[in-house]
């Protein structure tokens, strides 16, 4: 399976980052997801689940910084189009990011539950976006957090494709 990702001079578009306009930010945070083309699928796919990290937050925050994850993407289909997290017309359930964390304390679902793209702080960072093809739907719902979804897709994954995702500072 492969991943195809917009990009433009090498960097994600502003439009999904720390650059985005405003209207394109929900609460000064960038909220428009990016489209995903998923190329090779292998056979047998019933859905589709991803995770978006920033490791190069680690020395910033002292751990990797969840920016989106969701699952129950309907295996069926190559595209995954912009702003799907917040629009949801596929129904996949989306889990908890980062700004979920006690030490952020945010608690707006808005911001916590969806897509919350790179704002990185001190430098250019690498995103890594990981997609797995699963032979079944996950017994997840909305605000999972990460290990729930690692602890499920176990012996449930059929294929990954990762790549990474330059943002600026």
């Amino acid at each position: 399976m492969k991943l195809k990702v917009l990009r433009e001079d090498n960097y994600l578009p502003d439009k999904y980052s720390k650059y985005a306009k405003e209207e394109y930010k929900y609460k000064e945070n960038p909220s428009v997801s990016f489209p995903i083309k998923f190329i090779d699928k292998p056979e047998g796919t019933k859905t589709l689940a991803l995770t978006l990290i920033d490791y190069d937050s680690i020395p910033v925050c002292g751990f990797a910084w969840i920016h989106w994850s969701a699952c129950n993407i309907p295996g069926n289909i190559d595209y995954l189009p912009e702003n799907i997290s917040v629009g949801n017309s596929l129904n996949l359930v989306q889990g908890k990011n980062s700004f979920a964390s006690p030490f952020v304390g945010e608690k707006d679902t808005n911001i916590i539950e969806r897509y919350t793209g790179p704002t990185p702080p001190d430098k250019d960072h690498k995103y890594t976006l990981t997609v797995y093809a699963l032979d079944c739907s996950l017994k997840l719902t909305d605000g999972y957090f990460l290990n729930e979804f690692r602890d499920k897709i176990k012996n449930h994954i059929l294929d990954s494709a990762e790549i990474e995702l330059l943002s600026r500072v």
